[in-house]
């Protein structure tokens, strides 16, 4: 579960680690408010679950309550990457001095916890890896001993962090541990010219596996394409790329984007998986439909690649789902191609139906390899 970044400062000031001080506003008024509250300039940035805020226009710098009213009104309802800004944090502007970049995740590959810790702050992290991969310190955490005081002051100095950063990556540590979270990252961690370590922004993901350990109430089904998609019970995932994917089984989707990743190397821009979507083993053609809908309202997607095995869920069924979801969506769904693979339980009942529908964005392949190069070859406009 992502948590907002008002959220995760929540945890963040819970646990002593300073951030700005500010509130959460879901109106113009409330924002000015706010701003006049705090007496300062402010900044107010747009609450949703997904990275560029910044070069989307969803931050924006207030000098007063009345500029802080005006930014709200213009962020509020904005879309960002398929996520609409509803709320706005309202905080005052702080000044750095020099930025960090600090992070603790589970290290999923090696089956443990890993630090990366950076003197060079607020930019992309994947920018600075492919940049200057040095400029990154990667520690291993023994989850017995975790990191204490001597581990934060060497993840600290080994980073060209000042004495002070030591503390709040202690701090962090605790989160991640106390709160069961997967990943806790702060880009910038900020030293002020008045030499305070602050957490200038956050981010946190909490495991799902652990709510009953917690009194967490973050989950807000009707925000963003996850939250609509959560709302119908559909298991999504939102990702950067081109090709949305929609498969039966997580072990199958898991395939499905390696293979679309794969194929649109090949291709001008490279189109990647622009999500995960399982519709499971026993999926109706409702949640077919449900599923498309989805993946059709994301505006980063160019081609639809449903990639589908016929088990519990006849592929005859999911034929007719997609046959049902393209007249619901009506003009929308001819926008954009649709190629679709079924094999397996009445396969070819199912690519009966497809093909006496015959309808314009809808195309066939039999094979995997076959269906993801179409895809990412759409999705390129190649």
């Amino acid at each position: 579960m992502d948590l907002y970044e008002y959220q995760a400062k929540e945890l963040f000031e819970r646990h002593g680690i300073p951030t700005p001080a500010g509130r959460v506003a879901a109106t113009p008024q409330e924002a000015r408010d706010i701003a006049a509250e705090l007496k300062a300039p402010v900044v107010v940035k747009a609450q949703v679950k997904t990275g560029g805020r910044g070069k989307a226009g969803g931050i924006k710098t207030a000098p007063g309550p009345a500029a802080a009213e005006d930014a709200a009104r213009h962020v509020i309802g904005m879309d960002i990457k398929g996520h609409t800004a509803h709320r706005v944090l309202v905080e005052t502007a702080t000044v750095p001095f020099e930025e960090y970049y600090a992070a603790f995740l589970v290290d999923r590959a090696e089956g443990g916890f890993l630090a990366m810790v950076s003197g060079q702050g607020g930019m992309e992290i994947e920018e600075l890896a492919a940049r200057d991969p040095g400029a990154i310190v990667r520690a291993r955490i023994d989850p017995e001993t975790g990191v204490d005081g001597e581990t934060a002051r060497k993840l600290a100095a080994g980073a060209g962090l000042p004495d002070a950063a030591a503390e709040v990556l202690e701090r962090l540590w605790r989160v991640m541990i106390a709160e069961d979270a997967l990943l806790v990252e702060v880009n910038p961690l900020i030293c002020t010219t008045g030499q305070r370590i602050v957490a200038l922004d956050g981010k946190v993901t909490l495991d799902d596996n652990a709510a009953f350990r917690h009194t967490w109430e973050y989950a807000e089904p009707g925000d963003g394409l996850e939250g609509r998609a959560r709302a119908k019970g559909l298991n999504y995932v939102k990702l950067d790329g081109r090709v949305g994917v929609v498969g039966n089984g997580a072990g199958l989707v898991m395939s499905t984007l390696d293979v679309v990743a794969g194929a649109g190397a090949a291709f001008p821009g490279k189109p990647a998986p622009a999500n995960f979507l399982d519709i499971g083993g026993g999926a109706s053609a409702r949640v077919m439909a449900d599923g498309l809908e989805i993946i059709l309202s994301d505006p980063d997607v160019r081609s639809v690649l449903v990639n589908v095995f016929g088990g519990i869920t006849a592929c005859d069924a999911v034929a007719s789902g997609i046959v049902t979801a393209l007249e619901l969506l009506g003009e929308r769904g001819r926008e954009r191609p649709i190629v679709v693979r079924l094999d397996g339980n009445n396969a070819e009942a199912g690519r009966r139906i497809l093909s006496e529908a015959r309808h314009p964005a809808v195309r066939q392949v039999s094979t995997m390899d076959g269906a993801a190069q179409t895809a990412a070859r759409l999705a390129a406009g190649a």
